[in-house]
């Protein structure tokens, strides 16, 4: 498996040493904003030229979620990401939208763009956050994908009441004002390797503001509102002892999906962190993603090349 950088039309920046990652580089957005790109490419003797994107959570970074892109790269993926802004390596205030749905609209750039690349549509995977971003983007239909992979998305966050009360006030009367998400993240998994990382990685940040916060209840409504006009192949994946979205609102969507249309997976003990959980609690995870993305057909459909312009 090899890491490259993302496509050369991109301004290049290598990543800091301390933090451990791949080199990446970095895409303006129409607004201004600069979002930190990354890319992980398989070995040519297991490439079949399948492409899985990826969409990191909350307060975190694609580049936590290396392990799982090496894992995906080892197996012949080609993998890509990007991390959101007011996040990671991208630019932005921290949790800050100038429009509710930044979020969506950024990924969809970078999605078109890797469509493109590949010459035909990829998995859109995505975790909490990146979860509901990925489904959002499903549902809306506005470009092919081969599948989704939806792991702890936040169709419904566990919040304490005030706290939810509070974040409404901030959404109404101070939306850019950036405080504290009070997230139980020590719950993030059982690893606690796993848990120090988390605490110990500089580019994570617990901040939150109304707009956003606005924008995840707002969205995971939405979602499940449009659960029956789901049209893509999708697994979802649900921690059942999540401490930090509501496992109630994944099977709200499942219950609701088109039949046949979406594979639930239930982990009974399983934290938030589905992926970053420890050895014997991650592994059913990782076979069923395996055995899930085993049964693509070999041949995924090709997006047609744009007509050459009119001399």
């Amino acid at each position: 498996m090899h890491l490259t950088p993302a496509s050369r039309r991109h301004r290049r920046r290598d990543t800091p040493k301390e933090s451990g990652l791949s080199p990446i580089s970095m895409t303006d957005t129409p607004d201004g904003m600069q979002l930190a790109c990354y890319r992980w490419e398989p070995d040519p003797a297991v490439a079949h030229g399948r492409g899985i994107y990826m969409l990191h959570g909350l307060g975190e970074h694609a580049g936590r979620h290396d392990r799982l892109a090496r894992w995906l790269a080892d197996r012949g993926w080609q993998v890509a990401a990007h991390d959101h802004r007011g996040h990671g390596r991208s630019t932005g205030h921290r949790a800050t939208l100038r429009r509710p749905d930044d979020l969506v609209e950024d990924a969809l750039r970078q999605l078109r763009a890797w469509s493109a690349e590949l010459a035909r549509p990829p998995v859109l995977l995505g975790h909490s956050l990146g979860g509901l971003l990925a489904a959002r983007i499903g549902l809306r239909g506005d470009l092919p994908l081969d599948g989704l992979v939806l792991a702890s998305p936040p169709f419904q966050v566990t919040l304490p009441a005030w706290k939810t009360e509070a974040l409404k006030l901030l959404a109404n009367w101070a939306p850019d004002l950036r405080v504290g998400h009070g997230l139980r993240t020590l719950q993030i998994s059982h690893d606690p390797i796993a848990v120090r990382a988390y605490y110990d990685d500089p580019l994570v940040h617990d901040r939150m503001t109304g707009k956003l916060a606005r924008f995840i209840h707002d969205a995971g409504a939405q979602a499940l509102a449009d659960a029956p006009t789901l049209r893509w192949r999708t697994l979802l994946l649900v921690a059942g002892a999540d401490a930090i979205v509501d496992p109630a609102g994944s099977r709200a969507f499942a219950d609701r999906a088109p039949p046949g249309m979406l594979a639930l997976r239930w982990y009974d003990r399983a934290w938030h962190e589905l992926f970053n959980e420890t050895p014997e609690l991650a592994a059913p995870v990782y076979a069923d993603l395996d055995h899930w993305l085993a049964q693509f057909p070999q041949a995924a459909p090709v997006i047609p090349a744009a007509p050459a312009a009119n001399p």
